[in-house]
């Protein structure tokens, strides 16, 4: 990186008193340790992610979005201390390696309105803007479908791997980046914040994710939506930090989606590495593969030992092929685990839905595990123990 680059001069101080004037001077930002985990981020960015001018730019603007959403929130929420009152213990959430089928499965079941979802608008953009009432939230609307087809139009191979759109229902990845502890290293590689990351009490993700649910089921409410009956959660993340779900979320139910590593791996690096183009102008598809492998085994291993500390019946085993092949026996299943009633019109929704939106009418995604430094014997010995639980099985 050069010498000038602005992203040298970037500080925790400069990122805070920006957001703060785009608030007209708000100052509390929450409780967490969200400045020791943004001082070790910016560190890892001027030292390691090679960001290109444009790419510190939309990081820069990426960061001090969040800031102004926790700015925002925590005025909300000392004006309306009644949504912290908010019960959400109990969330549905499907965890699993991404491209298990997790999306599919999120979407179909959110066609059901007894599930509160989050759009991916409501991930981008949780807080109202300036001129938006509560009632409208047509600009974050209006920013949120630009954005996607600003990315469509840069990055057009991540439709293939990710089918985004501003008004379906999305994992809360978005919104568990807020604390900056998790997985930022999904756009630059910096793999001392990932190191630091993995040493670190990531609780502050899981409390801030409970607070801006609750923000935005309140606001639903004002919205005058339809009430739901538990909230429907997705994203791989939870891998890494299934404890604390569990913890924070008392009574929440895990839906574990499986399929072969060898074919979600390549393609979760694929993806990684298309979004480190957004930001670097010379990603290494490499080090993409290999940080990602090691993520995602840790990942696999963390969560199967949490499993074995839970009672059994908090956790329903899913595989790709079935919610692919038999999706409505797949939904049975779910609606069951989940205690709630398969009504005629959830099945008549669901299968209208499925029959609007199958796989094949999405752009094919070619990857192989050569292009990302990895290779079969790799495969073998990160995820033996994972295989022979969850895929030798007779499925």
């Amino acid at each position: 990186m050069n010498a000038h680059s602005p992203i040298e001069e970037l500080s925790v101080d400069n990122l805070l008193s920006t957001a703060s004037a785009r608030t007209h001077g708000l100052r509390n930002f929450g409780e967490d340790n969200y400045r020791e985990s943004l001082q070790v981020l910016l560190d890892a960015l001027a030292s390691e992610a090679e960001l290109s001018q444009a790419g510190q730019y939309l990081l820069q603007e990426r960061l001090v979005g969040q800031l102004v959403n926790r700015l925002l929130i925590e005025d909300y929420l000392s004006r309306y201390p009644q949504i912290t009152q908010i019960p959400i213990d109990d969330p549905l959430v499907i965890v699993g390696l991404p491209r298990t089928g997790t999306t599919l499965l999120q979407r179909t079941l959110a066609v059901d309105r007894r599930f509160y979802s989050a759009a991916w608008w409501e991930t981008r953009f949780p807080a109202p803007l300036a001129d938006e009432t509560l009632a409208e939230p047509a600009i974050r609307i209006a920013r949120a479908k630009a954005e996607v087809e600003l990315m469509a139009r840069v990055i057009p191979q991540i439709l293939a791997i990710h089918p985004l759109d501003a008004m379906l229902c999305d994992e809360e990845f978005m919104l568990m980046e807020h604390s900056f502890m998790c997985a930022m290293d999904a756009y630059v590689n910096v793999p001392s914040y990932t190191r630091w990351l993995d040493r670190q009490d990531q609780r502050p993700v899981y409390t801030q994710l409970k607070k801006m649910l609750q923000f935005l089921q309140w606001q639903k409410e004002q919205r005058g939506e339809p009430a739901g009956q538990r909230w429907l959660l997705k994203a791989p993340q939870h891998l890494h930090t299934l404890d604390l779900l569990l913890d924070v979320f008392p009574d929440a139910q895990v839906i574990l989606t499986h399929r072969e590593p060898a074919q979600t791996i390549p393609s979760m690096a694929s993806m990684a590495y298309t979004l480190w183009q957004m930001y670097s102008d010379n990603p290494d598809p490499k080090n993409a593969g290999d940080q990602w492998n090691s993520r995602m085994a840790r990942g696999i291993r963390h969560t199967m030992q949490v499993r074995e500390q839970h009672a059994a019946e908090r956790f329903l085993d899913i595989n790709f092929a079935d919610t692919v092949n038999q999706p409505m026996q797949v939904l049975e299943r779910i609606y069951a685990f989940a205690n709630l009633p398969f009504t005629a019109k959830a099945r008549t929704d669901a299968q209208a839905w499925l029959s609007q939106n199958r796989r094949e009418k999405r752009v094919s995604h070619d990857y192989s595990l050569e292009r990302f430094g990895l290779n079969e014997a790799q495969m073998t010995e990160d995820y033996q123990a994972y295989r022979a639980r969850h895929l030798n099985a007779n499925h």
